[in-house]
């Protein structure tokens, strides 16, 4: 039906999915390869909850969902990673830079270790949670991304009222 309307990503994995109607990891993975087996790209969400962030396993979720997504995915070319810490999404708390480049760079250790060197370095991995209008820049962590492939998605966020921001992946 994307592909139909002339669509060529599909977002998965987002928080509201997960948490509002329930759609586990396996589920999310299923989804990830019907998408790239459909030739769509997948910009593939993950994060973790307040009280998961509070109770020290960021990681250990964010693994988790990232190993799912991986088991599903044989080219990462038309994959995006975005990093959607849920805590940070419509609770005024919003993730630092600093916090973000952290869990960034551990993803891209994970991938590394657990994928392949190649990809832990080419896969884009985008920060998808909240900012506060005219806090964008702040929150994203710098050196641009140039995109080679003219089919990539923009890195392109909409904020409150329609503006839009452009987005640094690291």
């Amino acid at each position: 039906m994307i592909k139909d309307c002339g669509g060529k990503w599909v977002i998965l994995g987002h928080s509201e999915r997960r948490h509002v109607f329930g759609e586990c990891d396996e589920l999310i993975g299923q989804k990830v390869a019907h998408a790239l087996e459909a030739g769509l790209g997948v910009i593939a969400c993950i994060g973790e909850k307040l009280d998961e962030r509070e109770g020290g396993s960021t990681e250990a979720v964010v693994f988790a969902q990232t190993k799912v997504i991986a088991a599903n995915v044989k080219k990462w070319d038309h994959v995006v990673l975005a990093y959607e810490p849920v805590w940070a999404i419509g609770t005024g708390k919003t993730a630092t830079p600093q916090q973000a480049q952290e869990i960034h760079h551990k993803i891209r250790k994970w991938l590394k270790d657990h994928v392949s060197e190649e990809v832990s370095k080419s896969v884009r991995i985008i920060y998808g949670g909240w900012y506060a209008q005219g806090g964008v820049h702040r929150a994203s962590p710098p050196p641009p991304v140039s995109f080679p492939e003219p089919s990539s998605p923009p890195p392109v966020c909409r904020g409150r009222g329609g503006a839009d921001k452009t987005l640094h992946s690291s």
